[in-house]
């Protein structure tokens, strides 16, 4: 079965490049999930340390993966700037990137002077 919901023989070598990082991103993901639940489960703490450190790995490659998207695929950059690395309602965020200052009551009409 294909990854790709276009013929792929149509596609350009850069889309098939993201969705191959995608789908990565994606596998790897599903890999954190996975050994998490193994961790949370597990009595043993030899074992349980081993699949914690399996899932840190995973969770490396997954931001390999989105650094990787960051650099190459449109729109990644301009996202990953407004939610990462912020403080306050992350729902807010978006709101307050629309108006032209994250995370400000601005309407984005500027100031009104006196």
């Amino acid at each position: 079965m294909s990854n790709y919901h276009e013929p792929a023989e149509e596609l350009s070598q850069q889309a098939r490049d993201f969705s191959r990082a995608l789908n990565s991103l994606k596998e790897e993901v599903e890999a954190v999930d996975w050994y998490h639940q193994r961790v949370d489960l597990s009595e043993d703490e030899s074992l349980k340390g081993i699949m914690a450190h399996n899932r840190d790995e995973e969770i490396e490659h997954a931001c390999m993966t989105i650094e990787w998207l960051r650099r190459n695929m449109p729109g990644w950059e301009e996202q990953l700037r407004t939610y990462l690395f912020t403080e306050g309602d992350i729902t807010e965020l978006e709101e307050g990137e629309e108006g032209g200052e994250a995370g400000s009551d601005s309407l984005g009409i500027g100031k009104i002077e006196k």
